[in-house]
């Protein structure tokens, strides 16, 4: 092996030697994701919704 590359050992992050703080930014990075796409997801539905109860009011207002 080349003495100038490093190997998979010699690596902070392999086979579960990462730092305690690390671990820490990857879980945060992971919620934040996560309740960012809950958000935009409840928007998302909630607009449709709110479509649907507009275009009944518009049938019904119609039908009159």
């Amino acid at each position: 092996m080349n003495k100038g590359e490093p190997s998979l050992n010699k690596i902070d992050d392999y086979n579960g030697n990462e730092s305690k703080q690390k671990r820490v930014i990857v879980r945060l990075v992971v919620i934040f994701c996560l309740v960012v796409g809950g958000i935009l997801t409840y928007f998302k539905n909630n607009d449709k919704v709110y479509e649907v109860e507009v275009i009944t009011q518009e049938q019904s207002n119609s039908t009159k």
